[in-house]
């Protein structure tokens, strides 16, 4: 079963220096049929005017992952951290027991747009975490790229779930394949492009939820980004 969450059904926000869209329920934006789906508990598209950005604030249980589309954004923690992740990198942060952090756009002529996940821990109370990497254009061109897993393997960051999340980058005419092993939903964020999915129609800020389906496959009608994320 294939669900598509439609771009201009998300919910929105407009501070003036943020937009943002909402494909599940968060902050202001509730929609009771939209809260989740299986560990997966948001995701943001935000867009931030330069030199703006979120003063320090706290979370806690949950697996933050930052995927940064254009521009570049300055964080520090609670833990002592502090980096610049430019585009093209994928930040988790493991809130656990508490973490506070900031995060700004430190350009004065460019906005930032990224797109930013979290994902509901298997456990509560873990121990806070930081870790980032970058991925290049090439190694995302025209095959899934493992960006995050549960066991940090092939140079992914780490996250505290029965997660795989994979970044692609698929040129017009490009056809992907991905298995789904028996009892897992896969949900695809589109980041720019058009593509089809399974036969289905998806353009740039669409989702898909799909559950019960053995195999996903991808036909990129332009260059098309998007995440593909696999949950046990």
């Amino acid at each position: 079963m294939i669900e598509i969450i439609a771009s201009e059904t998300r919910g929105s926000a407009d501070r003036g220096w943020l937009q943002a869209k909402h494909t599940f329920s968060f902050a202001d934006y509730q929609n009771p049929e939209r809260v989740r789906f299986g560990p997966l508990r948001v995701i943001n598209e935000d867009r931030i005017a330069p030199g703006k950005g979120f003063p320090t604030h706290a979370h806690q249980d949950m697996e933050i992952i930052t995927y940064l589309i254009s521009g570049a954004i300055e964080h520090k923690d609670s833990m002592g951290n502090g980096t610049v992740i430019v585009a093209g990198d994928v930040q988790r942060m493991t809130a656990g027991t508490g973490v506070q952090h900031s995060e700004f756009n430190p350009s004065q002529e460019h906005e930032l747009h990224l797109l930013q996940m979290w994902i509901i821990p298997e456990e509560k109370n873990l121990e806070p975490g930081y870790e980032q990497a970058a991925f290049s254009r090439e190694q995302k061109l025209n095959r899934l790229r493992l960006v995050a897993s549960r066991d940090g393997r092939n140079g992914s960051v780490t996250v505290h779930q029965k997660v795989d999340l994979y970044a692609s980058i698929m040129e017009p005419g490009t056809e992907l394949v991905h298995d789904v092993a028996a009892g897992h939903k896969v949900f695809v964020q589109v980041v720019y492009g058009e593509l089809t999915l399974n036969g289905e129609a998806l353009k740039a800020g669409d989702g898909a939820q799909i559950s019960d389906e053995n195999r996903v496959i991808f036909n990129a009608e332009s260059e098309t980004e998007l995440l593909v994320f696999d949950m046990g």
